[in-house]
């Protein structure tokens, strides 16, 4: 597939260039290389139009029916996800028509406007009924897709923090994610990355004299119990990161010196996740690919089979191992969370002298 790729895209530079060599000739008005387009090359080049519509049309269509079933857009994991979904859907769909729209006039025109011998170009300047319906309709849509898309983010964003809402923080910094959560008094403590201090194990910079920050629980792998309200609370240490959660429908970039906040509503446990067809058909995939490559994954000490698992993937390219920059999530009921978080130890007891 590579050398296919690589092959298609030295042709595309090969016609460029000689279609510039053609400019350029054409160009020299009063040079004896001049050339001037004859009726002949006119009807080629709008076969050739009509041609690529074609073209265009049946990679479209092909397209659809290899890749179109959008398989992330059924996999919504959170509250707010599935009007996120339909925000995309409509867009998506709109686009599409008018980019068949203008596609087929734009190529059918060239073939049928195609200059010929003895045919002079009418001169239309201007037409105020036209331009108003042609200003109208992409201001009445856009207008739309962006009044929906205004009311779809303030319904995200607007999370109100009440008594039942788990408040987290993610800490972001090079290459890695930390999860600090707020404890049985649900306020996270006050930190700041002056005081970090990695002989203490003070590894976030939490404030060590408030009383809010000592039973803050720091992890290395996101926890979060299904149907509940979470409130995250992000930091960055060094450079701009992005916390991403695809299956979340949710991101929001950490930045250095602020808290940024993104909140959401888990629906599907990891569990329920795993037995959604799409996912399996995913985890099949992979591992068949896993297989034939299998004395290599060993080689790095890696596991041979994948089982899929949420993850919170950085988003900003923040540096040379940006890609490795992930933590697994497992959404799990209240009482499978309840028991690990009662496994973690406190922030007090985890500080050395």
């Amino acid at each position: 597939m590579t050398a296919f790729l690589t092959i298609i895209i030295v042709l595309f530079i090969g016609v460029a260039i000689w279609q510039m060599v053609k400019i350029f000739d054409l160009a020299q008005v009063g040079s004896s290389n001049s050339q001037v387009a004859t009726d002949k090359d006119n009807k080629i080049n709008g076969y050739l139009m009509m041609g690529f519509l074609v073209f265009i049309y049946a990679i479209t269509i092909a397209s659809f029916w290899y890749l179109g079933d959008l398989p992330l857009m059924s996999n919504s994991a959170s509250e707010h996800g599935p009007g996120l979904d339909n925000l995309m859907i409509i867009s998506m769909v709109l686009i599409f028509i008018v980019q068949t729209i203008t596609q087929f006039l734009l190529h059918y025109f060239a073939f049928k406007y195609k200059g010929e011998k003895g045919r002079k170009a009418l001169f239309y300047a201007d037409n105020n009924t036209l331009e108003a319906i042609w200003t109208l309709i992409p201001v009445v849509v856009l207008a739309g897709l962006i009044i929906y898309g205004l009311f779809t983010w303030t319904s995200i964003m607007n999370v109100e923090e009440t008594e039942d809402t788990l408040v987290v923080e993610l800490y972001a910094q090079q290459f890695n994610w930390k999860a600090r959560y707020a404890g049985d008094d649900n306020v996270l403590g006050m930190a700041n990355v002056r005081l970090i201090d990695i002989d203490r194990a003070n590894i976030l910079g939490l404030d060590e004299s408030d009383p809010y920050a000592q039973d803050d629980i720091i992890t290395t792998e996101l926890h979060l119990p299904v149907g509940r309200p979470v409130l995250f609370k992000m930091r960055s240490q060094d450079v701009l990161h992005s916390a991403y959660m695809p299956h979340f429908r949710a991101q929001m970039n950490c930045v250095p010196g602020m808290i940024t906040q993104f909140g959401f509503t888990p629906t599907v446990t990891t569990a329920e996740m795993r037995q959604n067809p799409d996912i399996v058909e995913k985890v099949a995939n992979i591992n068949a690919l896993r297989a034939e490559n299998r004395a290599d994954i060993e080689a790095r000490g890696q596991e041979v089979t994948y089982e899929f698992d949420y993850l919170l993937l950085c988003n900003k390219i923040c540096g040379k191992s940006h890609y490795n920059m992930q933590m697994k999530i497992i959404v799990e009921t209240q009482e499978e969370y309840d028991a690990w978080i009662k496994e973690q130890k406190l922030f007090k007891n985890s500080l050395t002298n």
